[in-house]
């Protein structure tokens, strides 16, 4: 697998998916075998959440190494790196039948992480290091600079909101609402990623078309048209991700700043005629509004 280096941000992403997912199989066993997970639970731990949606995350990161390996790597006179691509397939396929099991045979419902609002965020931050590592050709240009700001801000974020969503007491001792503060993270993020899905093609492309000699495997312009690719996928994602947060819907937690207890209609007998009942009603609503 080592054979061959080369300082490409593929490769090394590669290499990162190779290390990372065996390792992190390897942990889930060991503590699975020894029931450590017992002491998991204690932090209200939601261990098959966890090992489901890691699995997820796996077959995920696997199957888009294979493809951008074989893509780069593999040929008909490239032996070791066609070799290396068919086990890349093969290790993404077994971890996606793990998750085929969990879901369907075992039909294990995630808590967080394997279920959807979970895994939409572990999405997110999966395409945000795609665009990591797709980055090229920017350093000239101000404008730029300011897009790989942008794609930095959200990323460090996303596996705080996961880790504190999976840790529960962690979420409890938080001194603020982290639902709220989740739909104001996706708030920021989708104007953030508008302003890069405007900024990078424009001065990226522009004066810069395609060469007319632009293989897949070595044209520095395909690179950099991923990027404005995953940019425009990750801004969908998020405003996805917020919508379905606005709404409430498919398992996303609204934050409800703007739901309030209603007065009760017909008013109760002996209010319906006095201001007592309208000072009464406001008396609920602003208590509501303080314990939100």
């Amino acid at each position: 697998m080592f054979r061959g280096g080369s300082s490409h941000t593929y490769w090394i992403y590669a290499m990162f998916t190779w290390a990372f997912c065996p390792i992190m199989t390897l942990i889930i066993t060991i503590i699975e075998m020894f029931g450590l997970d017992i002491i998991l639970n204690m932090f209200c731990m939601d261990w098959g959440d966890f090992t489901t949606g890691m699995a997820m995350s796996s077959s995920l990161m696997t199957v888009s190494v294979a493809i951008t390996y074989a893509n780069f790597y593999a040929c008909l006179k490239c032996l070791y790196g066609s070799i290396v691509s068919v086990f890349a397939f093969l290790c993404g396929f077994l971890y996606m039948l793990e998750v085929v099991k969990d879901k369907f045979l075992d039909k294990k419902k995630g808590s967080y992480l394997a279920a959807l609002p979970g895994f939409w965020k572990v999405l997110e931050a999966f395409v945000s290091c795609m665009i990591f590592v797709s980055l090229t050709g920017y350093r000239d240009k101000p404008a730029l600079i300011f897009c790989v700001i942008v794609y930095i801000i959200p990323f460090p974020i996303l596996p705080l909101i996961i880790a504190t969503n999976i840790l529960k007491k962690l979420k409890n001792c938080l001194p603020f609402n982290l639902d709220r503060f989740v739909f104001i993270f996706l708030v920021i993020s989708v104007v953030l990623y508008i302003f890069a899905a405007i900024m990078w093609p424009i001065f990226m492309f522009r004066h810069n078309p395609r060469p007319s000699d632009c293989p897949p495997s070595f044209c520095i312009w395909a690179i950099q048209f991923m990027v404005a690719f995953f940019t425009y996928v990750n801004l969908i994602l998020f405003t996805v991700d917020l919508i379905f947060t606005l709404l409430g819907i498919c398992g996303f937690k609204q934050t409800g700043s703007l739901h309030f207890p209603s007065c009760p209609s017909p008013a109760p007998a002996g209010f319906a005629e006095s201001r007592s009942y309208l000072s009464h009603c406001r008396e609920d609503r602003a208590a509501a509004g303080t314990k939100r």
